[in-house]
């Protein structure tokens, strides 16, 4: 079965945390029209403020992306990773797995805030969108609805 994956990866510093530079980043896109990627790879899309949040896509090896996939009974068990434990918000519970028919999709959103170890450096922030879909699907399909939405994020202070 057709497995088609899209991991966005948004990433800022407190540059970006209010004012135009939050608006550009609030306004980025959580799903690009799919090009056509080999079966076992992943459309990657990574996007900085040092960069204005300009979109750029790359073929990526399936197996390095932050995700638990297992095909079962007709269905896709939907996992994604939990970047780091040092990272905030902290996630003592998390959404249990979602499972996916042929023809669905889902959107998984999860945030982190990051310090270095000695304080030295700011903080940086990241935003992982995965976008999966299960079954045949048009290179479209995540400009619309999902099937299934969940939402982790949690507040970064």
């Amino acid at each position: 079965m057709e497995i088609t994956v899209q991991w966005i990866r948004t990433s800022w510093t407190k540059l970006s945390r209010g004012g135009e530079a939050a608006a550009r980043r609030n306004g980025a896109p959580v799903g690009f029209t799919v090009p056509y990627v080999p079966p076992s790879f992943a459309h990657v899309v990574r996007m900085h403020e040092r960069d204005g949040f300009e979109p750029h896509g790359v073929e990526e090896d399936l197996r390095k992306v932050d995700l638990q996939l297992r095909e079962a009974d007709g269905r896709l068990r939907v996992l994604p990773r939990v970047q780091s434990l040092f990272a905030i918000p902290p996630r003592p519970r998390r959404p249990p797995a979602v499972r996916l028919a042929s023809g669905q999709w889902v959107r998984w959103q999860l945030n982190y805030r990051f310090s270095s170890a000695a304080g030295v450096r700011d903080w940086s922030y990241w935003l992982d969108t995965f976008n999966i879909a299960y079954g045949p699907v048009g290179a479209d399909v995540f400009l619309s609805h999902p099937t299934v939405h969940v939402d982790e994020r949690g507040p970064l202070r």
